[in-house]
Parts: C-alpha cells; sequence; structure tokens
C-alpha cells in the first residue's frame, strides 16, 4: 500500500481475508514498500470505478497466482493511520495454491500466531478484533 492521495480523497484498499480451517494467509511485504517486512493479508488499492470483488481478483492473481471463486462482504473497513487509505477486509475464497510471486514470504497460521507476527498497523487491528469476538 504505496503513500498517496487522489485529490484528498480516501482511497480504497482491498484486503482478502483467505482461510484454511483455523488458519489465515499472510505475505510479507517487500521491504521497499511503505510497512517494508511487515505482515498482510494479501490485496491492493481498488483502481477508479472498480469494485472490490474484481480488484481482490485482479490483485490476488497478480500477487499469488491464484484465482478468486467468492467474495463475502467486509468483515471490516480501517481508516489507516497516517495514510489516506481505507483498509477493507474481505473474506475470500480461492482456487489454486498461493505463491509469493510480489510478496517476501507467505505463511498460514492462526489468529494466536499472527498476532504474534509483526503485522502492519490495519492488519494488527484487525486480527486483534477477530481475537476477541
Amino acid at each position: 500500500m504505496v503513500t498517496g492521495e487522489v485529490g484528498g480523497l480516501r482511497i480504497r484498499v482491498v484486503a482478502a481475508v483467505i482461510r484454511r480451517g483455523e488458519e489465515f494467509l499472510v505475505c510479507q511485504r517487500p521491504v521497499t514498500k511503505r510497512h517494508g517486512g511487515l505482515w498482510e493479508f494479501p490485496g491492493g488499492k481498488c483502481e477508479p470505478g472498480e469494485s472490490d470483488h474484481h480488484a481482490i481478483g485482479r490483485e490476488l492473481q497478480e500477487e499469488l497466482g491464484v484465482a478468486v471463486v467468492h467474495v463475502d462482504a467486509p468483515a471490516m473497513v480501517i481508516a489507516d493511520p497516517d495514510s489516506p487509505y481505507d483498509i477493507v477486509f474481505l473474506p475470500t475464497r480461492i482456487a489454486g495454491e498461493p505463491r509469493a510471486l510480489e510478496h517476501e514470504a507467505l505463511t498460514w497460521g492462526t489468529l494466536v500466531t499472527l498476532a504474534a507476527l509483526p503485522l502492519a498497523p490495519s492488519d494488527a487491528r484487525f486480527v486483534a478484533s477477530l481475537l476477541v469476538t
């Protein structure tokens, strides 16, 4: 999620919440990007006029080489601290085995495992919210 602003407006960013049983997929951001080296749910910025479903499909194909099978309604939307981004966490089902095509690494973990990782700020808030429910 590169820092940027479009005419002072908030920028919508989709984040795929991909689950296998009790484990969730997170990816490590490239060290050269904002929040480099931190872990996040995969996704990216919506293009102007692009739906969440289309954006998450495009981003997951680019980042992980997988196809999106189904996208549920947003689980949560978080205004990312100190940025113009609104992060939309979308429960997502995929087809294919994810590969780290744009990230440093990827891993599956339970919520407790994820909470122990150095997560990007909005991703940490999202995981914390799931732990209390």
